[in-house]
């Protein structure tokens, strides 16, 4: 599951879980952008990892790799895939990533290449319809989890603006962002 994860928060953990139990996966590997090419700027890349791993580490199913950070330069989803390929080349990968996001796929970096490597699930909301790509050499899937209206920029603005985010983001994270007084301006 790629991502900002800038803060990562409920919606991404209840999106990850549907997608991992309709499509049978094993596992679900969050992989926080380093560098993102479409957003700037993010919380370092260090803070978004851990309070990844702190979201996540209560599901055996769920892990977190730094392959994205650790590898210099603009995050691309071609070069996340490629690496992750190569590392387990018995997997069958699949990228989840939020349908609006995969609904501008054609936009990103070598998106014809990415067909080969994973099966892309695009996560909606309820009420919310967003079509794929056309895209006839794709293999693209949309999957409709429980709506949570929660977004990692209301997160930040909450926490900017002093109101709380318990129960929008895992309680572990609610209190690494208040130990290292992230988002408020200070950082």
């Amino acid at each position: 599951m790629g991502g900002t994860f800038d803060p990562i928060h409920n919606g991404h953990l209840v999106a990850a879980s549907e997608v991992a139990d309709a499509f049978a996966l094993d596992e679900v590997i969050f992989v926080p952008t380093g560098e993102p090419w479409h957003k700037k700027p993010v919380m370092s890349a260090e803070h978004r990892y851990l309070m990844a791993v702190i979201a996540t580490a209560a599901n055996p199913r769920f892990t977190v790799s730094r392959v994205d950070i650790d590898r210099p330069g603009t995050t691309y989803t071609i070069d996340t895939l490629t690496q992750l390929s190569s590392e387990r080349p018995d997997a069958d990968l699949f990228f989840i990533s939020g349908a609006d996001a995969i609904a501008q796929i054609v936009a990103w970096k070598d998106y014809a290449k990415l067909w080969t490597l994973a099966t892309f699930i695009g996560v909606t909301r309820p009420g919310h319809k967003l079509q794929l790509p056309e895209a006839p050499e794709a293999s693209m899937s949309l999957l409709e989890v429980p709506a949570l209206a929660i977004s990692s920029s209301d997160v930040r603005d909450r926490i900017s603006a002093g109101k709380p985010v318990w129960y929008l983001v895992p309680d572990g994270v609610v209190q690494y962002i208040g130990k290292h007084k992230l988002y408020r301006g200070e950082n």
